[in-house]
């Protein structure tokens, strides 16, 4: 097997244990857990004797559970140490969230130059200006809830554009001063928020607006759906790519020009647990450069599947756990899945599958235009029901508008609790 990079930086992963080992075991939350798992050396096997973590934890008796003695907030922000955020509560209630200052900015630099093609980007373009479509529920930093002033709205290199919650509701006059500010600032890429950013295009394409210092658009925030995906590309012109992670662990997978979602090893230690017979299973994150909140074994909430090949891994993420959908015989089927049925679809903006108590399914969707052709959606019903293995027929709305969760997230598949 070829020593490439990829697995240089993954097999180094065991010197960083052992190097953070000391710092963890100052960490009152982790404390006691690596004393009973008799962690001498950080070795694989005793790493995997720690317990698993989620959030519940993270808030109990937060920040004392992560800071050591002596040690407050309130000293680290007068001393310019850390930022402070919040989580989005996706999966829970919104977390506060510890790193040090200017560490968000490197590690996900260090995950976007995992694509060369953004790499090349980011040397021809060092101060690349990005312009940021979102949902405003973000975070306090960069998702204001009030209505805030350009000036506002603008941290270093990026702007922040996008006041509205939901994208369907935004008015015209709305859209259209989104677009002359981006014009204005002529930034070298969008990061947008899959269903805002669609919505966006959308306006651009029936106004013939066009961007032409753009080079490439990042998706995040949420799922990114091939529907989104082929409106942005389809209107912009631009590579799309896909950029995973979250607040509490920064950036973990980037899609490479070959569109693989390669992982950022310097960034975080990556395990898959409960794995179905496919190999799909639960995220298990250990972060490895945030000092000051450093999360061991922390079950981020999201499924995925990991591909192993002679010159480096990569994976596919499956989506939300809580919105993964069951067949009739209690198989699971994940929103990743789901999605793929609607490949080679037209006239949709944004769709949610949501199963009800029977195990029925509704599928609502916003049109794109005029929306598909009957027979185009039937072909992607009769995928689903495939998959799903239903009997029955799955029926299917066109909606004006789709809202999203209390997070500010849409979601692409759901249950009924």
């Amino acid at each position: 097997m070829l020593a490439t990079p990829e697995i240089i930086r993954e097999t180094g992963q065991l010197a960083q244990f052992e190097e953070l080992l000391p710092r963890w075991r100052e960490v009152p939350l982790y404390r006691d857990s690596i004393v009973r798992a008799n962690c001498k050396h950080a070795d694989f096997d005793c790493f995997q004797r720690l317990p698993l973590m989620a959030k519940p934890e993270m808030r109990n008796n937060f920040p004392q559970n992560f800071l050591p003695a002596g040690q407050t907030i309130e000293l680290l922000l007068e001393k310019n140490l850390i930022e402070l955020e919040h989580t989005s509560g996706t999966s829970s209630e919104r977390l506060p969230v510890i790193f040090g200052r200017g560490w968000w900015n490197t590690q996900e630099e260090r995950a976007l130059r995992l694509n060369g093609f953004v790499a090349k980007i980011l040397d021809e373009f060092p101060n690349a200006r990005r312009a940021t479509i979102t949902s405003p529920a973000c975070n306090g930093l960069t998702c204001p809830t009030v209505w805030m002033s350009r000036e506002q709205r603008t941290f270093g290199n990026a702007l922040f554009v996008n006041l509205a919650r939901i994208p369907f509701l935004v008015s015209e006059a709305d859209l259209l001063h989104m677009a002359a500010e981006i014009a204005d600032w002529s930034p070298q890429f969008l990061d947008v928020d899959p269903v805002h950013g669609a919505r966006f295009a959308l306006y651009c394409e029936q106004h013939g607006i066009k961007f032409p210092s753009l080079k490439f658009i990042l998706c995040s925030y949420e799922f990114t759906s091939v529907v989104h995906r082929k409106i942005l590309s389809r209107v912009f012109g631009v590579p799309v790519f896909n950029l995973y992670g979250s607040t509490e662990t920064g950036h973990l997978l980037m899609e490479d020009e070959s569109g693989e979602m390669k992982p950022s090893y310097d960034t975080a230690f990556l395990e898959i647990v409960n794995m179905d017979e496919r190999g799909v299973g639960e995220l298990v994150v250990t972060t490895l450069t945030n000092d000051y909140m450093p999360l061991l074994r922390y079950r981020i909430g999201d499924l995925v599947e990991q591909h192993f090949l002679p010159y480096g891994n990569h994976f596919t993420v499956h989506g939300r756990a809580r919105d993964a959908l069951t067949t009739c015989d209690g198989q699971r089927v994940t929103t990743w899945e789901v999605d793929q049925c609607f490949g080679k679809i037209n006239g949709i903006v944004h769709y949610e599958l949501r199963q009800n108590e029977n195990s029925d399914c509704v599928l609502r969707f916003v049109p794109d235009g005029i929306g598909p052709a009957k027979e185009e959606l039937r072909r992607v019903t009769l995928q689903l029901e495939t998959l799903l293995k239903f009997s029955t027929e799955i029926k299917t709305e066109a909606m004006p508008v789709l809202v999203p969760a209390a997070s500010g997230k849409f979601r692409l598949t759901s249950r009924t609790p």
